[in-house]
Order: C-alpha cells, then sequence, then structure tokens
C-alpha cells in the first residue's frame, strides 16, 4: 500500500523528502500541515528518511513492513515485564530488530481530535526493551514474523480500565444518542471543572485522618517497635471474611520469618500474589517495594544483604478504599532466594492503623475521569495516527463494559465502522480477543454481565473482515489480568493469517451457527469444526444448559455426533433455549476442535 508521511512546517514552506535513493516533494498549506504519499514498496531495510525544508530531519533505522495497531485497556497494556516469572526464556531470546513497539503516551481530549502526539519512539525487540512491550501483542508479532519474515511494527495505544466509547469518535458514536449528549456536555470545561471543585473544597472541611502505624515514634514497621494489641490473622485472605466487618482504611500486617544462612548475602525476591488495594513491604525496618493499586502481581527485590541469618521481621501495610481488602487466594506467597524457597502463606498478625471515614452520597462517588470519557482517548491517542499505513487493528476490551453489554453490542460494531472510515482504506482486518473468564465459579446455572459481553463481541463477527480469538480458556478467577498472555497472541496470529494474508488454515475454535429443537432436544451446529469436534478432557461436553418457554435453565447433558452437538434434560421436556459456557468465569468449557482451539460461548432460542 501506499505509505503516508506527513508534517507541520510554514505556511507555503517547501519540504522536500528523500527516501530509498527517490525524491518527494510537497508544500505545507495554509494550516501548515504538508503530506505525502509515497509508492508502495517491498518489505525491508533499514533505509534512511530526510526531510528538508528551512531545517533538516534525518530519521534513520527506518524499516518498512507490516504495522499494526493494537488497542484497548489493560490486558493490551499488560507488558512483558509482568509476566517475567511465566516467559523468561521469551524475555532473554527476545532478538528481533525488525519487531518494533510505538508506544502512544496515555492523554486524553474532550473537545475534538488532536493531530500530534506529545511524545514517542520506536524500539525494538530486545530483552531489555521487549519488557515494555504489550505481551499479547508481542507474541503476535512474532508469531507473524517468524512465519513471513516481514518487520512488523505494533503501534500500541491503550489505557487500563477505560471503556469501547471513550475510544470511538465523534461520529462514530453519532448514532446513540445519550453519548452524543454526554460528548456536548463534557466540551463545556465549567460544567466538567465545577463538580470537581466542590468535591475538593467537601474533602478540605472534613477530619484529616491519621494512620497510627506512621505517626509514633517508633512506626509499626521498625524493629524497635514493641508489638501490642495484634490479633491472628490468615494470609491470603480478606480481612472481611476474618472478623474486620466493612473495613475501609489501613491494616497492618507483621510476622516474623526464620531465614537460613543459605538465603543470605544473595539476590533475594518475595512474591505478595496480589493485594487489594495498594500495599507497601518493609523488612528489617526498610521498605523494599510498594504498589498503589490493585491489580499488579507483588514481586519485590531485595537488596542483597537485608536477610540476615535467624529472624527477619515482615510487615506489609495495606490499603483499601472500598469492598474487600487483604489478600487475594490462590496466589504465590514466598520468600525465594537462590534455590531456597520459604512459604509465607499462614497466619501473620494484623493490628488497624486508620480506619476511613465512610463516603456520603454528596460525595458525588470517585469524580469525573477524562480517560472514561466518549471520543476522550480517540480524540488524543488515535486521531493523530491517522492516516498511518497500517495492516490491521488488534483490539482487547470490554472488561470496562460488562454492565453494558447490550449497549456494546452496537458499539463494537460502530468503532470499527468508525476506524476504517477514518482511515479511508477500505476494510481494514480488525481482530479482536474475546473475554476470558474471571470471577468466582459457579455451579449453578446463572445470569452473568461477562458472558452477555462475550456474546457482543461474538455477534461482531458479522461485520466484515473481522476475526475473533476466543479466550474464554485462558482466564484466572482471581485475577482479571490472566498470566497466559503468549496463547492470546498465538490465537490473534493465527487469525491474522487467516483474515489479513488469506492463508487457508483454521484459525478459529467452534462457533455457533444454528440450533434445531425437536423431540426435546436441541441439536446444535457449528462453524470452524477444523479436523472435527472434541472435548479438551475426553469427557462428555460440559457448560451447556437449557431452558423452557420461562427461561429458567438448568444443566443439561451433551453429546458430539459428527461436527453437531445434541443437547437435553430430562427436566426440561420442551426446550426453548440454550447456552454454552455462560458465567462470567465458566467452570469446564472443554469444548474444542481437533485443531485444539475452544467453542466460543454463546445463548441460541
Amino acid at each position: 500500500m501506499k505509505i503516508p508521511v506527513w508534517g507541520w512546517a510554514a505556511k507555503g514552506e517547501r519540504v522536500n523528502l528523500r527516501f530509498n535513493g527517490q525524491t518527494y516533494r510537497s508544500v505545507a498549506g495554509r494550516d501548515g500541515r504538508w503530506v505525502l504519499r509515497l509508492p508502495a514498496m517491498k518489505a525491508g531495510g533499514p533505509y534512511t528518511l530526510e526531510i528538508s525544508g528551512k531545517n533538516k530531519i534525518v530519521l534513520h533505522d527506518v524499516l518498512i513492513g507490516d504495522v499494526w495497531l493494537c488497542s484497548g485497556q489493560s490486558n493490551m497494556v499488560h507488558q512483558m515485564k509482568l509476566h517475567s516469572v511465566r516467559y523468561p526464556d521469551e524475555i532473554a531470546g527476545a532478538h528481533y530488530p525488525a519487531i518494533r513497539q510505538f508506544w502512544v503516551p496515555t492523554a486524553t481530549d474532550l473537545q475534538g481530535p488532536k493531530d500530534d502526539l506529545p511524545t514517542g519512539y520506536w524500539k525494538c525487540a530486545n530483552p531489555e526493551d521487549v519488557l515494555d512491550f504489550s505481551a499479547v501483542a508481542y507474541f503476535f508479532a512474532k508469531d507473524l514474523y517468524e512465519k513471513y519474515h516481514v518487520p512488523i511494527g505494533i503501534i500500541n495505544a491503550s489505557v487500563g480500565g477505560t471503556p469501547i466509547e471513550a475510544w470511538t469518535s465523534e461520529a462514530g458514536l453519532s448514532r446513540l444518542p445519550a453519548l452524543v449528549k454526554t460528548i456536548e456536555k463534557n466540551k463545556d470545561t465549567a460544567y466538567i471543572s465545577d463538580p470537581g471543585r466542590r468535591r475538593l473544597a467537601d474533602q478540605a472541611n472534613r477530619p484529616r485522618l491519621v494512620d497510627k502505624g506512621l505517626a509514633g515514634p517508633d512506626p509499626w514497621y521498625s524493629p524497635g517497635y514493641i508489638p501490642k494489641g495484634w490479633r491472628p490473622i490468615g494470609v491470603p485472605g480478606f480481612w472481611e471474611d476474618q472478623g474486620l466487618r466493612n473495613l475501609d482504611g489501613v491494616v497492618w500486617y507483621r510476622r516474623e520469618i526464620d531465614v537460613p544462612v543459605s538465603m543470605t548475602g544473595k539476590p533475594a525476591k518475595v512474591f505478595l500474589g496480589r493485594i487489594v488495594n495498594a500495599d507497601a513491604l518493609y523488612i528489617n525496618g526498610k521498605e523494599v517495594g510498594n504498589t498503589t493499586y490493585e491489580y499488579p502481581q507483588r514481586r519485590y527485590a531485595l537488596p542483597t544483604g537485608l536477610l540476615r541469618p535467624g529472624k527477619n521481621l515482615f510487615v506489609v501495610r495495606v490499603t483499601n478504599s472500598f469492598g474487600k481488602g487483604g489478600f487475594v487466594p490462590d496466589k504465590p506467597y514466598c520468600l525465594m532466594a537462590g534455590n531456597d524457597t520459604i512459604d509465607l502463606k499462614g497466619y501473620w498478625e494484623y493490628k488497624v492503623g486508620e480506619v476511613f471515614v465512610p463516603r456520603r452520597e454528596t460525595d458525588g462517588g470517585f469524580g469525573f475521569s477524562a480517560q472514561n470519557a466518549p471520543t476522550a482517548l480517540y480524540n488524543a491517542m488515535i486521531a493523530p495516527l491517522i492516516p498511518y499505513a497500517i495492516k490491521g487493528f488488534v483490539w482487547y476490551q470490554g472488561e470496562a463494559n460488562t454492565s453494558h453489554a447490550a449497549e456494546y453490542a452496537k458499539l463494537q460494531p460502530a468503532m470499527i465502522e468508525d476506524w476504517r472510515s477514518q482511515w479511508k482504506e477500505g476494510d481494514i482486518p480488525f481482530l479482536y480477543v474475546q473475554l476470558p473468564g474471571f470471577g468466582d465459579y459457579n455451579y449453578l446455572p446463572a445470569e452473568s454481565g461477562w458472558a452477555e459481553l462475550r456474546e457482543a463481541q461474538l455477534q461482531s463477527l458479522s461485520v466484515p473482515n473481522t476475526g475473533m480469538a476466543v479466550a474464554i480458556d485462558l482466564g484466572e478467577w482471581n485475577d482479571i489480568h490472566p498470566d497466559r498472555k503468549k496463547p492470546v497472541g498465538d490465537r490473534l496470529a493465527l487469525v491474522a493469517e487467516k483474515i489479513a494474508y488469506g492463508e487457508d488454515v483454521v484459525y478459529s475454535g467452534p462457533i455457533f451457527r444454528s440450533a434445531e429443537f425437536s423431540s426435546g432436544k436441541v441439536t446444535l451446529s457449528f462453524a470452524h469444526t477444523g479436523g472435527g469436534l472434541m472435548t479438551s478432557d475426553g469427557e462428555e461436553p460440559q457448560e451447556f444448559a437449557v431452558a423452557g418457554a420461562d427461561k429458567k435453565f438448568v444443566w443439561a447433558r451433551a453429546k458430539i455426533e459428527g461436527d453437531r452437538v445434541v443437547v437435553w434434560s430430562d427436566t426440561i421436556k420442551d426446550p426453548k433455549y440454550v447456552r454454552y459456557a455462560w458465567a462470567d468465569d465458566p467452570v469446564e468449557p472443554n469444548l474444542y476442535n481437533k485443531d485444539g482451539l475452544p467453542a466460543s460461548p454463546f445463548e441460541a432460542q
């Protein structure tokens, strides 16, 4: 495809561009903007790009290849460094100068599309810089590079916790009246700033709280502090489940850990699983690490010499502002040094340092967040990228919209259409991840916001030139950021091979096609059965449920018959509805094709 190159100069200034042995000329318009569209070229490089007008800019080490715009929320943000324990060999072996990432800095704008980014730069995949690559995007790019040997560029524009409407332009949301109204309100700076001023004034007049653990001459993490009034508590676990009713505030944990001589005098690490919400770890009176929000894994490196033979004082200060606070179960909690590991799970002691004053109805929630506002991220992080020549879009998002799945069913197709319209390159491939499982297991059929969101994502496959990577089997019940990022990237790359590169490959697991209700049974047919249907464990298909006209679902039996699945329940004589893996986090979604790809959850009638 043609390669747009653009920039700014003085009005009417002549601009010369030299690249790959050719010279191209342009003149800056009245607004100072100039643009050149270089002819399509073969992949390769490195080249030098020289731009001259009244001044001269020289860019070195420029490659020509396939560029993918990767976007979404935190699971697209999550860098390789956050998954270094699972993928140490992948990080050490990242010697791919032709795989590069451009990280778009987080920014918002409520007024309209921006022309430029505040900063940014490309980095290539080496063991140091790959730590800042999106894990999903890196594994996606690596698969494509190893198959096609073409330079792969990743433009990563992602922000954690953000809804899809923030990534869509005003024009893209024009058919959604409620959001159009919100966009117009948000352009009024007085409307945005007044509630914030009121909250700040209210907070200034409220009593100042003091953490007793930091107020005395000997803070509670100090080896010289003499503990009094501390109580036993289990780690991991939430304090609301262990006798502290509805407590928001600061809770201190302490425990003396016996460390053998063999673990001292060498590098060591402490794994504290995940903590809700913020924490600081002190060992022998020294702070060794802290995290300000709940989602990252707590993996703290200890300075050599900090641990000593015998008893070592471990103190954790945990702050939680709402919901349950404490240590998330089913995560690693240990001290490691060399080949030795000490388990940190068990009983610690706790004491409350500070109790937060309950929020009042007049406090107005948690305030206005620009990054969650419609168009805000599109304006500041996507619009400046247009019309960069891209191969396609990769999208991993949806967690922030699980409470509004019906709206999402309109928003995702609208965003796909919007981005394609803005780029003006036709039906650019749009690949996306269906949400994995997350949350408590439910052993009874039930309604589910996450399942409804997955169904909305599934329906977006009706948009031409789209592809979905099913990830229902890759989640973790206690972590909205599951660790297994490589299979997600691998599955996206498979989708790209088909949608973007035209390969004849099995790129998807079974996708529901039709249901036939007859004689008390439901016969389901699927697309993308590949080499045939199977279960991952060799057992009967699980997670199917049926309901009659009252839509009260019960678990159903299921049997694979060729490329179909027959579903029934002895308690529902005339089924009208059927569901598969319909839960926030289904227990055993075991329907796959023989190519090893999982079936998408679905609902049908």
